[in-house]
């Protein structure tokens, strides 16, 4: 019989979770405040309309369950069979009707939910692989998840605030951006303006010539 709970209780995974079933209902609230004839009109994200955005959270979660099934059952499902096809799908989504992207935000969250519910104790340990080629173990998909909802949530561009967002997700968010541009050469002067800024030692912040913070996610 499956589980009603969490069959982990691994505190960390716990709550990473949380961070993630947190996200997820304040990205569904921002959705349903906006009207159907809204979805059209752009996000914040250059190219992409609301519809986009809706459709690639909810193809994500959509994703990120085979990757918990790949951990429960260790037969390997990616999470896309290629780039390109991941970005044919978003492309897809967003023609889809509001109701049908309604319904896909919402029933591919339960079902991710399920399936991170279910997986048992000992699987949240199975190596997986990210779209971006990393192999990381099936917990990190509740982090992973994390940040797609809430950073979307304010693509969503009604309203959504970074101010509304957690400061522990905030702290992680940045140490993660921030460590994926320790690998850039070209981001050297940022991290060394931001860190000018969070020591004290200057106002200003990552802004200036030479390079250009890229969208994350």
């Amino acid at each position: 019989m499956a589980a009603r709970t969490d069959r982990t209780t691994d505190p960390a995974i716990v709550a990473d979770l949380l961070l993630a079933r947190r996200g997820t209902a304040y990205f569904l609230r921002k959705l349903k405040e906006l009207p159907d004839d809204a979805l059209g009109e752009p996000s914040l994200l250059p190219g992409w309309t609301r519809a986009h955005v809706v459709a690639h959270v909810g193809y994500n979660a959509r994703a990120l369950s085979r990757l918990v099934t790949w951990a429960a059952t260790g037969v390997e499902t990616p999470m896309y069979p290629s780039p390109s096809a991941r970005a044919h799908e978003i492309e897809f989504g967003a023609t889809l009707t509001p109701n049908a992207l309604r319904n896909l935000a919402e029933h591919s969250a339960v079902h991710l939910n399920v399936e991170w519910r279910d997986l048992p104790p000992d699987r949240w340990a199975a190596t997986v692989r990210t779209a971006q080629g990393r192999e990381v173990p099936a917990a990190e998909t509740a982090w992973m998840r994390a940040r797609e909802v809430w950073l979307h949530a304010v693509d969503l561009g009604n309203g959504g605030r970074f101010e509304d967002l957690p400061a522990d997700f905030l702290g992680r968010l940045l140490a993660d951006v921030t460590g994926t541009w320790s690998r850039r050469p070209d981001a050297v002067p940022a991290l060394a303006r931001l860190a000018a800024w969070a020591t004290g030692r200057s106002a200003g912040g990552v802004g200036g010539p030479g390079f250009t913070a890229p969208r994350w996610l």
